[in-house]
């Protein structure tokens, strides 16, 4: 019964009048005091900080387009595959540029015959002139069919040597070890060198992208620290600054500052959104339990236990809440050293209900 006549009587007092309100409390404080747990006002550091969105991105993230045009024969990976340095993922139709090396080998090899036919009659009209019997200008003549000769013999076999080199490119290789991200290609497609085939990023080695408003460029400093969180407000890891752009970028106007993630492919991954908190400072503050404090109205407050004429009363202040530390919530006003705040019962107290602190 008694209980009920509390809660009633709480119900009652938020509709209440002044006046009428006063004397609900003035027959509140007639009644029996209720045993309460009370702990002491405390200040502890509390962490200074703001809000931001960050993402993930990895420091070995590379887009792969093809460096030859033609058509896809073959894809031999899957998105989200985990693969290695060296590791065919997709094949480009090789067959005219096989044909090529084909035409062009058979180019060297005239080019070849005609280089040693020159060579040969070099060295047979060098004899001839030494001996006497044939004439300078014959000699220079073969001697500058045999440069010509040679000079194209070597350029065939450097274009040979490239056009083998190209066959490698309609193999596309994953450039380290990563995961395959999205392909958005089919086996039969037309590709050329602007067209994108797949993603491979290298999930550690992460660094948190976050920008930072100009308004705050004075405050930004490495080393500084950052808690990251995912978007449920779990916390991932702390981490610090550990680069700062010089310039500020034209589009967001924010400064870009990176810090390490050494979070598990399982909690993170590359372009992952997530919350970054930077801490510029830390001070002193009161803080009081989550579960002291009500609210009634938009308006937060705690109940404190207060003496009057020799005898404890509960009182109700309203507080200005910061952030939460742990269990507690940090205040910026309302509260001062010595307060006892209660932290029992709350649900039941009434402004001047008369209280037995217990604990303090």
């Amino acid at each position: 019964m008694k209980r009920n006549f509390v809660i009633c009587t709480l119900a009652v007092l938020a509709f209440l009048p002044a006046g009428c309100k006063q004397k609900a409390e003035k027959s509140a404080a007639g009644m029996q005091a209720m045993p309460v747990k009370v702990v002491p006002v405390e200040f502890q550091p509390v962490a200074q900080g703001s809000e931001y969105v960050a993402m993930i991105k990895s420091r070995r993230s590379a887009t792969l387009q093809p460096q030859v045009s033609g058509r896809l024969i073959g894809i031999q990976a899957h998105s989200g595959d985990h693969v290695h340095a060296g590791q065919p993922l997709m094949e480009i139709d090789a067959q005219p540029q096989m044909a090529s090396v084909q035409a062009q080998k058979a180019t060297q090899l005239q080019k070849k015959a005609l280089y040693d036919y020159d060579t040969t009659e070099l060295d047979r009209q060098k004899k001839l002139f030494d001996a006497g019997v044939t004439s300078r200008e014959a000699y220079d003549q073969a001697q500058q069919a045999y440069n010509n000769a040679k000079a194209d013999y070597e350029s065939s076999v450097a274009l040979s040597k490239t056009q083998e080199a190209q066959l490698a490119y309609y193999t596309i290789r994953a450039p380290f070890d990563g995961v395959v991200g999205d392909i958005p290609v089919h086996v039969g497609d037309y590709v050329s060198t602007s067209t994108m085939l797949t993603t491979v990023d290298e999930n550690k080695d992460l660094e948190a992208y976050i920008y930072i408003p100009t308004d705050r460029a004075s405050e930004v400093k490495m080393g500084l620290g950052v808690e990251l969180y995912d978007t449920s407000g779990k916390l991932l890891e702390k981490s610090k600054i550990d680069f700062i752009s010089p310039q500020v970028d034209p589009n967001l106007q924010g400064i870009l500052v990176k810090a390490p993630v050494h979070a598990t492919a399982d909690m993170v991954r590359n372009a992952q959104l997530i919350k970054a908190r930077v801490i510029w400072d830390t001070k002193p503050m009161v803080v009081v339990p989550v579960l002291a404090v009500s609210r009634l109205g938009g308006q937060s407050f705690v109940y404190t236990a207060q003496k009057v004429d020799g005898k404890f009363v509960a009182k109700q202040v309203a507080v200005t809440l910061g952030d939460t530390v742990g269990n507690m919530y940090s205040v910026i006003s309302g509260l001062s050293k010595g307060d006892l705040i209660i932290v029992s019962s709350t649900q039941f107290l009434v402004n001047g209900m008369p209280v037995m602190p217990l604990g303090a």
